[in-house]
């Protein structure tokens, strides 16, 4: 059985959403956003790959006002919300570390493996 990181309900509002998997000291702490073009999900781990920090200093808040890009709220460094690279900012070229998904009905469950990295996409 696979984690539930989220309900596709939970991503209407804002695009995405933040989710912790495990306890103590060293949970998985990652977000989910829905593709700018409506074709999917991806999940990545919530952390800069400039300073190691959260992207969302300001809690929940991982995609830029038009829904187009991943924005860090310490330096506003843009990344790609398809494959997780950055585009703008301090740390161009890196990517952000991704978390295999999976969609099973109307929710978002953290996949068991997956080979290439990719992330779930809506099916037809």
């Amino acid at each position: 059985m696979t984690q539930r990181l989220c309900q596709l309900a939970d991503l209407e509002a804002t695009g995405s959403i933040s989710f912790q998997v495990g306890e103590g000291d060293w949970p998985l702490r990652g977000f989910v956003a829905r593709l700018p073009d409506g074709s999917g999900f991806r999940a990545w781990v919530n952390r800069c790959p400039h300073a190691r920090h959260p992207l969302d200093l300001l809690p929940g808040r991982f995609l830029t006002a038009d829904g187009q890009w991943i924005q860090c709220s310490s330096h506003g460094a843009l990344f790609a919300p398809d494959t997780g690279i950055c585009v703008a900012g301090p740390c161009v070229g890196k990517g952000l570390q991704s978390v295999p998904i999976t969609v099973m009905g109307d929710e978002i469950r953290l996949a068991e493996s997956s080979p290439n990295g990719d992330n779930a996409r809506r099916s037809s």
